[in-house]
């Protein structure tokens, strides 16, 4: 099975593909999407959508896995990334993929034990995961690969309670 990870945003969208092969997670690529800020929000938008379908259409995912999004103080940044989130779920539906969404405790509590982990701890953990020899860059990669592991290890304890 090939996941995609996704971590949500406006400026820069993290994604990560991994297969699951056997009880293996392996490495497929990652990377981001970026967006201009000198262009409009409506041609950012369209960049992010255009950049996604490109992914999808190139790996061929069989899943998706996005982190959820939660907001704390800033609602107008807040409401750029809830746009380019719905974006990004169009392209995801229309390519007739699932999209489970998880939280951020859920990731650090996945890929690092704990659910109040620093991001210097995801960051050090995904490689290892991973069998990387470096860290991803940016963070948002690494983070969009956390949520490609976090799905990957939900969808293996879900195989085998069924199976059981």
């Amino acid at each position: 099975m090939r996941i995609i990870g996704i971590d949500p945003g406006y400026a820069i969208v993290g994604y990560g593909i991994i297969d699951v092969v056997n009880s293996n997670n392996i490495l497929v690529d990652y990377g981001v999407i970026t967006t201009s800020p000198k262009k409009s929000a409506e041609k950012r938008l369209l960049d992010l959508y255009t950049e996604l379908m490109g992914l999808l259409n190139e790996y061929g995912p069989d899943e998706a896995a996005m982190e959820k999004l939660f907001f704390n103080t800033n609602t107008t940044t807040g409401i750029g990334v809830a746009k380019a989130c719905g974006v990004l779920s169009l392209a995801l539906v229309q390519k007739n993929l699932p999209i489970i969404e998880y939280t951020p405790i859920q990731v650090k509590q996945t890929v690092v034990g704990y659910g109040n982990a620093e991001k210097k701890q995801i960051q050090y953990m995904v490689p290892k995961i991973l069998n990387m020899k470096e860290t991803p860059k940016p963070d948002d990669a690494a983070d969009a690969l956390a949520v490609a592991i976090t799905h990957s290890h939900n969808y293996k304890i879900n195989n085998l309670k069924n199976k059981g």
